[in-house]
């Protein structure tokens, strides 16, 4: 019993006047700061892991894991004129490399995509059509038709919704695609342009994908820019994305070399460094608001000593020491960092898991839409509370309300009876 009753004087502390069992209003007025700080906390870099989930799922389905490409000696980064030859015999050692899923060969190229009067840029990539669905997942995200369709010689071409929008062309339509590859004729010179039917639309959620990119079978794209029987070179699917760096290298050396690699980690560096800088950014910013609320707390048991001072004087009478009084105003520090920290996770956990719903309609009550799929690649805001982030959080929390107790009480603790008493 001597043991516990610290606990019982600062849990009763902590509950209003007269036992009632209402929270006092200092009480509420702290624990709701610190709720509030958590929430925001948990919500904010829920938004950040759920846009870095979101970025990576994204690109990996329209991508390859990793890619080989042709480079000529000294090997550097592949140009538009290197070539692999016999890729057919690179195409079988890499998939008989354990962890390789797929290979697919493939032809990178630029042209212009006319329709009319409208014309786009675009990044062309040659596919053999059964062999890109086991490599990408673009394959899968077509509308209105299939990557099947881009047979050879047929001069078939799918492309993003975003630049069949800007073209203004639909499935059935014809364009032309208008290729950087000079060919003589009694006019001139002039560059290649063959007519291309639309025969399918995909939309990947990646707007620099959607807005920019369409595929023709790989022939048909040897052809019009006069590569022979060379591709750009062969995009890997791996059993693991994540060990993409390890497994290319792997896979170059187990080929003989002379190739230039790269790999999805590597070619989007740049997004995940940026999302991971501006998340610890937020969580150093956004702290500050957790550390308001501990000094609210601070505050708080500051005048809760002040108004308990003939309390105090009693129980130093009876025979408390300093370190039971510590003990007393440390639990109600430690109750209200607790009940705010558990009550904040809450929140910031229930928030996260119905952002996206609650943006949404939000967005369709003020008839405005938040995100610009041209600058932040997605049109939604999804959010993903990873248990690492909302433990450190609270641990946090709770640490800096651990900290802000420690100077009433001290107060508390070395207050003299008689000084106490004096003016009661």
């Amino acid at each position: 019993m001597s043991a516990s009753y610290e606990w019982l004087i600062g849990a009763r502390y902590v509950r209003g006047a007269g036992g009632r069992g209402f929270l006092s209003f200092i009480s509420v007025v702290s624990m709701l700061g610190l709720a509030i700080g958590v929430a925001v906390l948990i919500v904010v870099l829920s938004v950040m892991n759920g846009f870095a989930r979101e970025l990576q799922t994204r690109i990996l389905s329209v991508i390859s894991h990793a890619e080989l490409t042709a480079c000529a000696p000294p090997c550097g980064p592949a140009t538009p004129h290197d070539t692999l030859i016999n890729w057919q015999r690179d195409q079988a050692l890499a998939l008989k490399v354990p962890g390789v899923v797929a290979a697919a060969p493939y032809i990178q190229a630029q042209a212009l995509l006319v329709h009319g009067a409208r014309s786009a840029g675009s990044s062309i990539r040659g596919v053999l059509p059964a062999e890109e669905r086991r490599a990408v997942g673009i394959a899968n995200r077509i509308q209105g038709g299939s990557i099947d369709e881009l047979s050879d010689g047929t001069y078939h071409m799918v492309l993003g919704d975003v630049l069949a929008a800007q073209l203004g062309v639909g499935v059935g339509d014809t364009l032309v695609l208008v290729a950087p590859v000079a060919v003589a004729t009694p006019a001139g010179v002039q560059p290649r342009m063959r007519r291309f039917r639309v025969t399918g639309l995909f939309h990947s959620g990646m707007y620099e994908y959607d807005s920019a990119l369409a595929m023709i079978n790989l022939r048909d794209a040897a052809r019009i820019y006069q590569l022979g029987s060379g591709v750009t070179g062969i995009r890997l699917a791996l059993r693991n994305p994540f060990d993409a760096p390890l497994m290319v290298r792997r896979v170059a050396i187990d080929l003989g070399g002379g190739f230039s690699i790269d790999d999805w980690t590597h070619s989007h560096l740049n997004f995940f460094r940026s999302i991971q800088i501006t998340k610890s950014l937020l969580f150093m910013i956004l702290l500050l608001v957790v550390a308001v609320a501990a000094f609210n707390i601070v505050a708080a048991l500051v005048m809760v000593v002040k108004d308990k001072r003939s309390d105090i004087a009693i129980l130093r009478t009876i025979g408390a020491g300093p370190a039971n009084v510590l003990s007393v105003f440390s639990i109600q520090g430690a109750v209200i960092g607790l009940v705010g920290t558990g009550l904040g996770a809450a929140l910031g956990l229930i928030l996260s898991a119905n952002l996206e719903s609650m943006v949404h309609e939000l967005e369709r009550l003020l008839g405005t839409h938040f995100l610009n799929a041209k600058v932040y690649l997605m049109s939604d805001l999804p959010a993903y509370a990873e248990w690492s982030d909302v433990l450190k959080i609270c641990v946090t929390a709770f640490m800096l309300c651990a900290l802000a107790t420690l100077y009433p009480a001290w107060r508390a603790a070395g207050m003299q009876p008689a000084e106490a008493l004096r003016h009661e």
